[in-house]
């Protein structure tokens, strides 16, 4: 495949975006992971699905027919690490998997995902957490982090052995962020990216309902911490922990219905936000938004206004 789209116009979940040399990948929600490339941040271009099967999850979710959700890429030890989930709708029958890669370049002769299975999974009845919507992120002494979570017990964090391939044995995840108590009784929260800048992990999360087309209220929130496994406070100082997240961005029913499960990455020495938000001029559909990150004189994160 190799079909070109402006960014505005190109259907996408779930996104997340890293660079290699001249070239920015995008990988997000799809059949096999969807895979778009550029050179310019405007223009892109779809390539062939990451995976054609996965035969672990076939035998792990019933039902799985290789449509796989929210990725999350990143490079550690030399090694591109694709991060991927598995889950059955609307139940915490789920698990996490991760490949690796030694490049991104599918023209290269090195290029081949080596798929290393699952990394954590969750059991309905027996886990209060839903192991989906996972995110890489190494603390300040170089160890790999696990980040993950969707509605049920929150966000959650647990670390990861050297190799990034599997939890740390026996090894607990840690509740960093929940919504117990709101003001609509709405809980939910899931889709978390850690990013550290300015001795500060930042920690954002979608709020509100997502895949809802028009009808959704998706919206990205962030907490800051000193350390990586909290406490995630926002800037009126209420922690995560008991539904505190300060806005970053929100749909605002001209442009965009709702915004959310965001990236944060630096391309080209320029720090951007990356998410998906859903079209009003589409009917509510799942587009590819990127647009610059800025950070005000307390350090915390915002987005100017078009």
């Amino acid at each position: 495949m190799n079909m070109a789209n402006s960014q505005e116009k190109i259907p996408m979940h779930d996104p997340c975006i890293i660079q290699q040399d001249s070239t920015f990948h995008i990988f997000a929600t799809g059949k096999g992971i969807a895979h778009w490339i550029s050179t310019d941040l405007k223009n892109w271009r779809k390539q062939s699905p990451i995976f054609d099967t996965l035969p672990w999850a076939v035998e792990t979710i019933n039902g799985f027919k290789n449509h796989i959700w929210a990725p999350d890429i990143a490079f550690y030890n030399n090694t591109y690490y694709l991060f991927y989930s598995i889950s059955t709708f609307g139940k915490n029958n789920s698990c996490i998997g991760v490949a690796t890669n030694t490049t991104l370049d599918t023209k290269a002769v090195a290029y081949k995902w080596k798929d290393a299975g699952k990394i954590i999974c969750s059991t309905p009845g027996k886990d209060n957490f839903n192991a989906i919507d996972a995110n890489f992120i190494t603390d300040e002494f170089g160890k790999p982090w696990l980040s993950f979570g969707s509605f049920w017990g929150g966000i959650q964090i647990v670390p990861l052995q050297e190799n990034a391939l599997q939890t740390k044995n026996a090894t607990q995840p840690i509740t960093i962020a929940k919504r117990t108590r709101t003001i609509n009784g709405n809980t939910a929260i899931e889709a978390p990216f850690i990013y550290q800048k300015n001795g500060w992990y930042y920690l954002f999360v979608s709020a509100d309902l997502c895949c809802k087309g028009a009808e959704s209220t998706y919206k990205i929130m962030v907490g800051r911490s000193k350390n990586i496994t909290g406490p995630y406070v926002d800037k009126s100082g209420t922690s995560m922990l008991d539904g505190g997240g300060s806005l970053v961005q929100q749909g605002d029913g001209k442009k965009w219905f709702a915004v959310g499960h965001n990236a944060v990455a630096k391309l080209n020495g320029i720090e951007y936000l990356v998410y998906h938000g859903y079209d009003v001029a589409d009917n509510g559909k799942s587009k590819l938004v990127m647009v610059p990150l800025f950070w005000d004189e307390q350090y915390w994160p915002f987005i100017k206004s078009n």
